[in-house]
């Protein structure tokens, strides 16, 4: 399915056989150093050979390969210096062949960008997955920019890409998998995963996306690494990279350049451990790519001498039996899986470069300025994109003139006749480049501003000290000339103290001075169209938000009512996007609630790439929070507070309407098939947000929202019983489970439910767990079941009963989550809390005290404020007042009423009684209304003094007492 191998690889004596008669020589030198080596010639002898071999075979190829290594300035230089040269009309290149619609639009973006494939719902492979994406970073030091740029902006120049599509990069994980391979991850030649550890926002810039880069060029041989640092005494891979190949071969010419990068691949190739599922991917890749080249050479008939491939130096000493315009046919390509792409371009960094491929800080960064120094040196004309971004006018119809101008090919050396350069490279001694005081000084004294700008005490004599410290790293690493990394350590020894006093440390100060992080940006027309709809809607606003940064946008309604549309997009935004692309700062969005003035922070250009994949969705926001809400909703693992969630957006956000009553009646269908109570605290929160918001803007209540009240009330009725019983179920979750009930039960009621099965369900109905108990009790003090007396008494037993006092504070719990069904219980929690604090000895109450602080905090956090204002109602509100307040519930009796009474309590009946009499005017206007006669009569005046001097003699005796003794 996935491909099929005829022809594995090409025999070494077969490779042999056909060798280059220009390069015996460096075959005989070679077995000499073979044999002086390993003492004889054996496997030592077979691999050098080998290597020569590889470098031979892909000389002699009639389609000249080019090899190159990913974001490389010499082979950049390379590049542009061979394309003016040879004038190919073909170029072959090594990127998913799916992406070449895209390139064209390179021209509108400031480069670095990457082109990404990128597909929300996939068939064909493991749901998990999803979404697929791939990204292939393009950056302007890169071989294969200039290859885009001279095909896509030279008459008559056809730009193939080769390489296996996107839907391919993931069918052979899946075939791996099928396989029983055990490493899953992309193969590092053709892709690596992004590194989750780089917390920075840049190295964020490609997301999760697998990236797809040309020419991965690092030994997968880990001692060979290794060895290469050690005897090179650099630290990483980039450093060693920069230091001994693009130096090297930043001033080299074409042969020079193509055979020591066939070297390179070749040996990497050769020393690189067993790994049957890389070493398979590898090769496949090949059998594609030139399957895909032979299959379009036969279609067009072009000559392969007036083409050019360009590819890893990896892949370019390849010894598949399918290498070559000659090579075996049967290499079976599947087809593309039935998941659906999309494709477009997203902004890209150095460092986001470096992070998802492995590559040293600041590496990308150095190649870009090492790019414009060998274009300085070598006066080789690169080739740009028209019209892109950065580039000077005149600078264009320059580089357009020099395209455009009739060029004789340069004369190719036969395949036979290829001139061996290795064998001179390779003897000669290393080039020590002379020490650039000149630069090496401005180095050091920038490096010293920006330290001092960042908050550093660095001076004058800490310039120096770099200065001279570089110079000697340099000499112990046997350099002449200090390179980035030496100025970099040196800088980081002189500068950089035990904290860092601002942002940047001196590391990452040096990769600014050295170019900084390029950040690209895609183009307004090269964007999709819903990102170009986006911008285009908030062009009101007057704000550039294509730039990076945060945006500050103040939107009076009031005075300009065109600005609602402008809200109304980025409240969408907000639910769509990341939270810091547009965050409000003044105003709020509710159900039946908006603001007449809003304040926002946007940072569409910072969130690019986000606002560019939600284009592939759709065509304009609408659609994409549609779908993505019935998504959501018709999602299987979808609850009812989920599918309400929904509800309540496409209400907020889309007015509603004919998609508010889809999702609501697919919400009643998901509550239905519930067996549980856990959503119950959101569902009984948003059905009172949408009954309260339907109440009040529309005249009747919308169909779905009556049946799923009317359905709601028999569904807890049924699931009440076992919620009770059920130890997963938490107190707050049976609370809301009542609090859904009671607060919709007149409504459903009124729509033909019966209060029997809320009886039934609360009868049937017997928790041990003292919380449940209390809820119960609750619930029943509500129904009228049970009285306030009942419930006062039945707490005074548990606070006498000495084995049931330890329980107690679960008790208080309960009545505390009862107040979400039973508000009107407020006063009574106030006593029992009361109560408790009062009677419970510490050691049950101190233990108790961080359990209610913790569940009012995370539970009750909405009851709070109802506590407290009883409370404030309840107690004095004076300190001095305290020492003589007595609880309402602790007051004495009135013989005469029998019950309780607050102070004044006593003359309440008479002052009502005088107040009417002195104003009968609002009684005779009711009476009239009623139709009733009657007449006032005059009550003799109460000895309310009397009476009370009598009840209470007290006062009476001391006070005759105090006189008598006087």
């Amino acid at each position: 399915m996935y491909g099929t191998r005829e022809g594995n690889t090409v025999p070494e004596t077969a490779a042999g056989q056909r060798g280059n008669a220009g390069f015996d020589a460096l075959r005989g030198q070679l077995k000499e150093a073979a044999t002086a080596f390993a003492d004889g010639p054996d496997a030592l002898e077979g691999i050098l050979l080998g290597l020569v071999d590889d470098v031979d075979r892909a000389v002699r190829e009639p389609l000249e390969i080019f090899p190159v290594c990913h974001h490389s300035p010499a082979s950049a230089t390379a590049m542009a210096r061979r394309l003016r040269e040879k004038q190919p009309k073909v170029v072959y290149l090594e990127l998913c062949e799916d992406m070449a619609p895209l390139l064209t639009e390179l021209r509108n973006c400031r480069l670095p960008v990457a082109v990404q494939a990128f597909a929300s719902e996939v068939e064909g492979f493991p749901a998990a997955w999803a979404p697929l994406s791939v990204v292939a970073p393009i950056t302007e030091a890169s071989a294969e920019y200039q290859a885009i740029a001279y095909a896509l902006d030279t008459p008559g120049v056809e730009l193939v890409l080769v390489d296996r599509s996107s839907d391919h990069v993931f069918q052979w994980q899946t075939r791996d998998e099928e396989d029983g391979s055990e490493d899953m991850s992309p193969a590092p030649a053709a892709a690596s995963a992004a590194s989750p550890a780089s917390p920075d926002e840049e190295a964020a810039l490609h997301g999760d996306a697998v990236g797809v880069e040309i020419g991965d060029l690092r030994p997968r041989f880990a001692e060979l690494e290794e060895h290469l640092l050690h005897h090179g005494r650099v630290r990483h891979w980039s450093e060693w990279w920069h230091q001994y190949v693009e130096l090297p071969l930043g001033d080299a010419d074409h042969d020079t350049y193509r055979q020591v990068m066939l070297l390179i691949g070749s040996l990497f190739r050769r020393l690189a451990p067993e790994d049957a599922r890389r070493t398979r991917v590898d090769e496949d890749r090949e059998r594609y790519m030139w399957t895909r080249m032979r299959a379009h050479l036969a279609e067009t008939g072009t000559d392969p001498a007036d083409c050019i491939y360009v590819c890893g130096a990896f892949h370019a000493a390849s010894r598949v039996a399918e290498f070559g315009v000659a090579g075996a046919d049967g290499f079976g390509i599947s087809p593309p899986s039935a998941s659906v792409w999309s494709y477009g371009l997203i902004p890209s960094s150095h460092t986001a470069i470096e992070a998802q491929f492995g590559l040293a800080p600041g590496s990308v960064s150095i190649a870009a300025t090492q790019w414009t120094k060998n274009l300085k040196r070598t006066r080789v004309k690169p080739y740009r994109l028209a019209g892109q971004a950065g580039a000077k006018k005149a600078a264009q119809a320059a580089k357009r003139s020099a395209q455009a101008a009739p060029k004789a090919p340069a004369p190719a050396a036969a395949p036979d006749t290829a001139p061996d350069r290795l064998s001179g490279f390779l003897r000669l001694p290393p080039v020590l480049d002379g020490l650039d005081e000149a630069e090496l000084l401005g180095w050091s004294v920038e490096i010293v501003r920006a330290a001092r700008r960042n908050g550093y005490l660095a001076s004058t004599a800490d310039a120096i000290a770099v200065f001279e410290t570089s110079i000697l790293l340099a000499g112990m690493r046997d350099r002449a000339r200090p390179t980035p990394y030496d100025f970099q350590d040196a800088a980081v020894t002189c500068i950089e103290k035990d904290a860092v006093p601002g942002r940047r440390d001196v590391r990452r100060l040096v990769e600014i001075m050295m170019g900084g992080d390029r950040i690209g940006r895609v183009g307004y027309d090269s964007l999709p169209p819903l990102a170009r709809d986006v911008h285009d809607r908030l062009a009101p606003l007057g704000l550039d938000l294509q730039q990076r940064g945060v945006r500050r946008a103040l939107l009076d309604m009031a005075s300009r009512p065109e600005l609602e549309r402008c809200s109304d997009v980025l409240w969408m935004l907000r639910r769509l996007m990341p939270q810091d692309t547009a965050r409000p700062i003044m105003g709020e969005r509710r159900l039946g609630e908006r603001s007449i003035q809003e304040s926002w922070d946007l940072a569409l250009g910072t969130n690019q790439r986000a606002l560019i994949e939600l284009g592939y969705e759709g065509v304009t926001i609408e659609q994409v929070l549609e779908q993505r809400l019935r998504k959501a909703a018709y999602d299987p693992r979808a609850t009812a507070a989920i599918v309400l969630g929904a509800v309540e957006d496409a209400t907020l956000h889309l007015r509603g309407g004919r998609l508010a009553a889809e999702l609501g009646a697919r919400a009643l269908e998901v509550l239905t098939g519930e067996r549980g109570v856990d959503g119950a605290p959101e569902v009984l929160s948003r059905i009172r947000r949408l009954l309260a918001y339907y109440r009040t803007s529309e005249p009747v209540l919308p169909p779905w929202i009556e049946s799923f009240v009317k359905a709601g009330y028999a569904h807890y009725c049924t699931l009440l019983p076992t919620a009770f019983h059920d130890e997963d179920a938490t107190g707050r979750q049976v609370a809301a489970t009542l609090g859904f009930l009671f607060s919709m039960e007149g409504l459903a009621l009124s729509l033909g439910c019966d209060r029997t099965q809320l009886e039934l369900a609360l009868a049937q109905a017997h928790p041990e767990d003292p919380a449940r108990v209390a809820l119960l009790w609750a619930a029943r003090t509500h129904l009228g079941q049970l009285s306030r007396e009942e419930l006062r008494e039945r707490c005074d037993g548990l606070l006498g009963n000495p084995l049931v006092v330890p329980a107690y504070p679960r008790y208080l719990s309960g009545f505390l989550h009862a107040l979400e069904p039973v508000p009107q219980l407020a006063d009574f929690v106030v006593e029992a809390v009361s109560n408790a604090f009062a009677r419970l000895p510490d050691r049950v109450l101190l233990p108790w005290l961080p359990t209610l602080i913790t569940t009012l905090r995370a539970e009750g956090a909405d009851l709070a404020p109802l506590l407290i204002r009883e409370a404030g109602r309840i107690f004095p509100g004076r300190l001095d007042a305290l020492d003589t307040f007595v609880p309402p519930w602790r007051e004495s009796p009135d013989p005469a009423a029998g019950a309780p009474r607050r102070p004044g309590a006593g003359t309440g009946a008479r002052t009502g009684a005088a107040l009417l009499a002195a104003h009968p005017e609002s009684c005779d206007a009711v009476a009239a209304l009623l139709g009733c006669d009657g007449t006032w009569t005059v009550a003799d005046p109460a000895p309310a003094g009397a009476a009370l001097l009598a009840r209470h003699p007290e006062p009476a005796g001391a006070l005759e007492a105090l006189l008598v003794g006087a």
